[in-house]
């Protein structure tokens, strides 16, 4: 796909979802990191109401610090993995404040240093706390990506690397948002509602499968 077609199609994406942007309920850099890392394989909707909470009572990683990890984990408990997530959110908590002063780092490249940080969390905390361009391709992103045309990969990794060449940098951070809501709306993983989808015309998936 080229490039004019592909900007047609971020275009139209913006008529269709005017209100598109970050999800998960915060109020600081290091509020969205640990909502992000809390958001793997759980819903922006259950991360909000565990937020709601957890945010009010410990805000901060001075306060985040004091918990114990069995005290994270009944916190957390209703998002799935919380073992696995208390134990990051309480390792990354530490090293924010031994190495960076209690501030969440701004590049990509340390972000994904920190426990329970790959590159979807990094890319996600970069662009929206930070405004740096980045694509965080989750499993909307790759889905409707692919389905579209504007990537043709079986990795979120290639997925990214064709996404990025495709679209300008000042597109990106904007264009996951777009993606995210149009796979959470539109293009369902198992029922697509191509019938209402105004993107038929470019799409690949589309011409493919339902013509």
């Amino acid at each position: 796909m080229n490039r004019e077609l592909a900007l047609e199609i971020y275009e139209e994406l913006n008529k269709i979802h005017p209100d598109a942007q970050v999800q998960l309920d915060h109020e600081t850099p290091y509020q969205l990191l640990v909502a992000t890392i809390l958001s793997a394989q759980c819903t922006d909707v259950r991360v909000n109401i565990i937020t709601k909470d957890l945010f009010k009572a410990y805000p901060g990683p001075q306060e985040m610090v004091q918990l114990s990890q069995e005290g994270l984990e009944e916190l957390i408990h209703s998002c799935g993995f919380y073992r696995n997530k208390a134990k990051n959110i309480l390792a990354t908590t530490r090293i924010l404040l031994e190495d960076y002063g209690g501030e969440v780092p701004q590049t990509i490249e340390e972000l994904v240093k920190l426990p329970g940080v790959g590159k979807k969390t990094a890319n996600v905390v970069a662009s929206v706390a930070f405004g740096l361009p980045a694509i965080a391709v989750d499993t909307h992103v790759f889905r409707v990506s692919n389905r579209l045309g504007l990537a043709q990969a079986k990795t979120v990794e290639k997925t990214e690397d064709q996404l990025q060449e495709l679209f300008p940098p000042s597109t990106w951070s904007h264009l996951h948002h777009l993606l995210i809501f149009q796979g959470r709306k539109i293009c369902l993983a198992r029922k697509p509602k191509c019938e209402i989808c105004s993107l038929k015309s470019f799409c690949k998936y589309y011409q493919q499968t339902r013509r």
